[in-house]
């Protein structure tokens, strides 16, 4: 499976030691990023036009993180050069067998202004390979600060068009104003964990859920082509914890307990779920090139029958929920046999909610029936699923069988082999898809916490209002909780909310008997509006900032 990415190894030895040059010169704060101010001036000197400039841009930044790494910077040379030479720019250009051999492009007046400003080279400190690193963007300290009044005073020293990529402006927006949102009204206590630095720099995830036996984990296997490290295949339960699967310097398992306190990692939040669950989890690392810009969530495989009686000793489907926010991609798996969804998992589909437009429904081993029944099986299929996913749209089903043996061509037929094989292809173009749209879905993903943040500190500050001044709190307090469905329609009302966006009055019953309502702060408006000005002028200050330079 490639990633149509752009390694500096695709030019020679020679050519590199060019680029690392050119890119040091280009770099003017050199932070490792080449942002749209400097690109157009470093770019204007290869004489293209302002079209043809825009299209080498969105090639080489095609993941829109408004910033050119010293990879994408090499991939942009390359296509200046092809474009200098009559060729046509499209993300295809950079697939070309001929791509190491062409030649860095003629930058009008370049050389002269190397000349005067060598000193500028020694800037960029290479890595082992010899290429130019990234910085650590002074984002991250913001997070790291004991301090919170240091942290502010960090973010308060830099405007906001002065960070780097768009994920840095989220990191600082996260920061300045949404934070102290969530932690006056304990939002991470209710909903989700405070944020960290990781997550916001994690790589895209893809998160496998299914019944045990519908090739989950062999999915993940066929795809990175191997094994990876404490991976269990067979046809009973084999896979009995969550496993991330990731990039990593060498082939190892990470125990939970260690992976959940590592800062760079995204996973601090899993800890709420407790050490029962924490000796469930595991972090397997092997190098990849695919895990370069993916990393695969493996689960335990649902309960069914008689199973699901025993119950697991930490909250499953919270689990599935909390990967689910932090996910790009969930796919659910099936198989022709396995068509019934048991009540946990039931439970565990509704625990996606929310999330509906990450889901894809993959019916697997589909070669096990021959194409009559194939149909019949499809059908049934989606009936189940109309019982659970309660949504007016089709689910998106694909059909195959994930595996590293040959299609079981004489139950399909040559008829069913086609078919298979342009699903995968379909399956597979929509996970090519994750890296370019991990910039967006980050984007997307925070402004609907922030939105949730916002209802949040509506619903704690109206529950605070209701409570009597004197006496009988506690008999305000539990006829409070008992009514809350009343009280979320009271603010709804008075504020004019979607319905749509509440959270779900059981769990929020649940976590609310263990607060005093009377130590819950009033709606504070500055809070809430500085909220607003967020969604309404930062964040779209802010993708204006690092779209493409030559729009």
């Amino acid at each position: 499976m490639e990633f149509g990415q752009y390694p500096s190894s695709s030019c020679s030895k020679e050519h590199q030691k060019i680029y690392q040059e050119w890119f040091a010169f280009a770099d003017s704060d050199g932070d490792g990023r080449i942002t749209g101010p400097d690109a157009i001036k470093f770019f204007g000197m290869s004489k293209l036009s302002r079209a043809d400039l825009k299209q080498v841009w969105a090639v080489a930044d095609s993941r829109r993180q408004g910033y050119l790494g010293f990879n994408e910077f090499v991939a942009a040379m390359q296509l200046v050069s092809l474009a200098q030479a009559g060729n046509e720019i499209t993300p295809d250009s950079l697939k070309r067998d001929d791509l190491s051999s062409v030649n860095p492009p003629v930058m009008e007046g370049l050389d002269a202004l190397l000349a005067k400003s060598k000193h500028m080279v020694k800037r960029v400190d290479p890595d082992i390979d010899g290429f130019p690193q990234e910085q650590s963007p002074l984002t991250n300290k913001w997070f790291s600060s004991k301090s919170s009044k240091k942290a502010s005073l960090m973010y308060l020293e830099i405007p906001l068009t002065a960070v780097t990529s768009v994920i840095d402006g989220l990191k600082k927006l996260y920061i300045e104003k949404l934070k102290p949102l969530e932690v006056t009204y304990k939002f991470n206590d209710f909903v989700s964990p405070l944020l960290t630095s990781s997550d916001f720099d994690a790589k895209p995830m893809v998160m496998l859920l299914g019944q045990y036996s519908t090739g989950k984990t062999t999915f993940i296997k066929h795809l990175l082509r191997t094994s990876y490290p404490g991976a269990h295949i067979g046809p009973e339960p084999t896979t009995d914890r969550f496993v991330v699967v990731m990039s990593g310097p060498d082939e190892r398992t990470i125990p939970g307990n260690t992976i959940a306190v590592q800062a760079d990692m995204p996973y601090s939040g899993l800890t709420t779920f407790g050490t029962a669950f924490l000796s469930k989890f595991e972090c397997s690392q092997m190098r990849h090139p695919l895990l370069e810009h993916i990393t695969f969530v493996d689960t335990p495989g649902v309960l069914s029958g008689e199973k699901q009686r025993t119950q697991r000793s930490y909250d499953f489907t919270g689990v599935t929920s909390w990967f689910a926010a932090k996910c790009d991609l969930i796919l659910l798996l099936f198989d022709p046999h396995k068509l019934d969804i048991s009540d946990e998992f039931k439970r565990v589909i509704g625990s996606l909610r929310g999330h509906d437009d990450k889901i894809r429904v993959v019916l697997n081993k589909a070669d096990q029936v021959d194409t009559q029944q194939l149909m019949r099986v499809y059908g049934a299929l989606m009936w189940s699923l109309g019982k659970v996913l309660n949504t007016p749209e089709v689910s998106r089903v694909y059909i195959g069988s994930f595996n590293d043996k040959p299609v079981n061509e004489s139950a399909v037929g040559p008829i069913g082999k086609e078919l298979f094989e342009k699903e995968q292809d379909d399956l597979l173009s929509d996970l090519k898809d994750i890296p370019k749209k991990a910039c967006d879905r980050r984007i997307n993903e925070f402004v609907k916490r922030a939105r949730a943040a916002k209802i949040h500190a509506y619903i704690i500050g109206h529950l605070k209002k209701e409570m009597p001044t004197m006496m009988g709190k506690a008999k305000a307090q539990q006829r409070l909780i008992d009514n809350l469905q009343d009280e979320f329609a009271k603010v709804q009302r008075e504020y004019h909310l979607p319905p749509g966006d509440f959270p779900y009055v059981e769990h929020f019953k649940e976590v609310l008997s263990g607060y005093s309502f009377d130590k819950f702060e009033k709606v504070k408006p500055k809070m809430v509006q500085a909220v607003d000005d967020m969604l309404g002028y930062d964040i779209p200050e802010l993708l204006k900032n690092f779209r493409n330079p030559y729009e």
